[in-house]
């Protein structure tokens, strides 16, 4: 007995993200850069065990950080701005005893899960709106988050996705509320 409630009290202290099967927003900004505006996210990625298992049987995980730039109005829907997806994957190589994080082109190596994980969830410097699609002296609001792409999965991992909970990995939306600014004076 006394190990099953020293087993819930650790369970409800642990952070979440440290929990299985979950994926939390921890840190988004939303900043000017050269090009446009870019995003910047750390994510608290954690697989639960079926989702593992499968990853360490071959199976890719496709993740996908989506986001949305929308400008209110009181008098209708909100006004989609711009909206964009990024799209992330984990595999394990057996042979080689590695997990490979790809963003596009790009890959990286990693020894441990957890390690492989943390690059999944740290997104820097993704561009998302270009500068002139921001018009100045309006209000925005940015919305990111992350979740598992089950539409990547091989078909019978597919139909599992639909009615085992343990497959579905999604974070909540973040939203932040954007100012672009004070509207330029005209030139004289």
């Amino acid at each position: 007995m006394r190990r099953l409630l020293l087993a819930l009290l650790l369970a409800a202290t642990m952070p979440r993200a440290a929990l299985a099967d979950t994926i939390d927003v921890n840190k988004v900004s939303f900043a000017p850069a050269e090009d446009g505006f870019v995003v910047n996210a750390d994510f608290g990625v954690g697989l639960s065990t079926a989702l593992e298992e499968a990853l360490n049987s071959g199976v890719a995980l496709h993740f996908v950080v989506e986001f949305e730039l929308e400008r209110p109005r009181w008098y209708w829907f909100n006004e989609r701005e711009a909206s964009e997806r990024l799209q992330l994957r984990l595999r394990y190589h057996a042979l080689s005893r590695q997990y490979r994080v790809s963003r596009g082109s790009l890959y990286l190596n990693f020894f441990s899960l957890t390690d492989a994980l943390r690059a999944i969830g740290t997104v820097r410097d993704w561009t998302v709106v270009e500068r002139e699609r921001i018009r100045p002296g309006q209000n925005y609001v940015a919305s990111v988050r992350m979740r598992l792409d089950t539409a990547q999965l091989p078909k019978p991992f597919q139909v599992s996705a639909l009615t085992n909970r343990e497959w579905a990995l999604t974070s909540e939306w973040r939203r932040l509320a954007v100012n672009s600014g004070p509207e330029e004076l005209p030139a004289r």
